[in-house]
């Protein structure tokens, strides 16, 4: 099966677990490897994740420890098993590099892509 295939069968979004970047743009580092690569994006503004969120999503996924322990603080207790660190997915335990430290998106695009095609093989196979 291809990727085309799901094109419209998943609502992804991303919300800070912090209130540092709350309204903020992608970060222009961001911006310039999706560039380089020829993947699309449109403007947008960081919102904060909420309670609520747990209930209206199959999975929450965090990139780091720090946004592992904020998603617990703000949803609570995971009955569900919705709560997950990416690299994870890969059977990787570690945090994805952070670009905001490091300078290096390559790496941060790379174990983000890792890490959503991993999660997405097990959607496919209905895990």
């Amino acid at each position: 099966m291809t990727t085309e295939i799901y094109e419209n069968c998943f609502l992804i979004r991303s919300s800070a677990t912090s209130t540092e970047e709350i309204g903020s743009d992608t970060h222009w580092g961001t911006k310039k490897i999706l560039e380089e690569l020829g993947i699309p994006y449109t403007k947008r503004q960081a919102v904060q994740l909420k309670k609520s969120d747990y209930e209206n999503y199959d999975y929450i996924i965090g990139m780091d420890s720090a946004n592992m322990r904020n998603i617990n603080r703000i949803v609570g207790y995971d009955k569900d098993n919705k709560i997950h660190k990416l690299l994870n997915f890969a059977q990787i335990d570690r945090d994805v590099a952070d670009p905001w430290y490091t300078r290096d998106f390559r790496t941060t695009y790379d174990d983000v892509l890792l890490g959503c095609s991993r999660l997405f093989e097990l959607i496919q196979k209905g895990k």
